[in-house]
């Protein structure tokens, strides 16, 4: 019996991701799966850099849009969600395209997510306090002593993911990367057709600055507005995306449009730079270039005709 088959197509921000995987969908009868952790948030277009609703409607998107504001989205949820809708897209029989540049929710799709232990609202409460208090680096620095491993892979200040981590430890007094050495995926036995999509430095950091200017141009600040006079939080996650940080200050008018746009430049050019880092440690990924399209295609019609 020939195995069950998904395309994941992953890589740094701004090499063509979600271009590719329309392409890949239209060619090979597929539907995608949106990958990309702040995609998830209605609302939040600009500065997400989301599929145009015209694309939309010539191809399938999931987990696009499907929470409001005030929801946390983590890296098991995706999974769980992922797999779900990855069974229903077989079951109409078509191609499951992963697309996106979160790889913490792709590895937790393919290789799997601990079991354990739940959210404990006392000490996130506790830790998110320490936070208020003391910063997120004093967190970040408690993380680094009892789990270096999974703080060298996370950012610098993703504060859910360091309480997380934090969480787990104290609860189980096992390290969170210790406890993803024993994970278990739906679609082990799946023939799982990895693309990496990679740019030299230079043309990708090009590529990076001209989308951040024109996330500005497109109304990224107007969009930010809207979403504050809507009653959104601005402590609310996806105003922690990249894309909003700074444009949340503008709309504030703490900082002016040309500051915002070179530090979300700067920030993202350092998001792709540990993208890359992160891609790089994982297996059975094929590279190429966004302009090798054809050899792209080849590959994945030999790919997807074995058993």
């Amino acid at each position: 019996m020939a195995k069950k088959k998904i395309v994941v197509v992953l890589g740094p921000t701004c090499t063509g991701k979600s271009a590719l995987g329309i392409e890949i969908a239209k060619k090979f009868n597929g539907e995608i799966i949106n990958c990309d952790s702040m995609q998830v948030y209605k609302g939040f277009d600009i500065g997400t850099d989301k599929v145009p609703p015209a694309l939309r409607k010539e191809v399938r998107h999931h987990l696009l849009d499907i929470l409001d504001h005030t929801q946390q989205f983590t890296a098991a949820d995706f999974a769980r969600l992922a797999n779900k809708t990855i069974s229903d897209i077989l079951s109409r029989e078509k191609l499951p395209i992963i697309v996106g540049g979160t790889g913490l929710y792709i590895r937790a799709l393919l290789n799997g997510i601990f079991p354990g232990p739940g959210r404990n609202e006392e000490l996130r409460a506790k830790l998110k306090k320490e936070v208020k208090e003391k910063g997120i680096s004093y967190l970040r620095k408690e993380l680094e002593r009892i789990d270096p491993v999974y703080a060298r892979i996370i950012g610098k200040n993703d504060e859910m993911r360091i309480i997380r981590a934090l969480e787990v430890f104290y609860l189980t007094g096992k390290p969170i990367s210790e406890h993803f050495k024993n994970t278990h995926s739906e679609l082990h036995d799946f023939h799982k057709i990895k693309i990496g999509l990679i740019l030299d430095r230079k043309e990708l950091y090009k590529r990076i600055n001209e989308r951040v200017e024109r996330m500005y141009t497109s109304g990224m600040v107007s969009e930010v507005k809207k979403l504050l006079e809507q009653g959104i939080n601005p402590e609310s996650p996806p105003f922690r995306a990249l894309g909003y940080k700074y444009a949340l200050l503008v709309a504030q008018g703490e900082m002016s449009e040309k500051e915002a746009i070179l530090l979300t430049q700067r920030d993202t050019r350092r998001y792709a730079k540990r993208q890359i880092i992160w891609f790089k440690k994982e297996k059975d990924i094929h590279w190429f270039s966004p302009y090798e399209k054809e050899k792209i295609f080849d590959f994945l019609r030999k790919e997807l005709n074995k058993n």
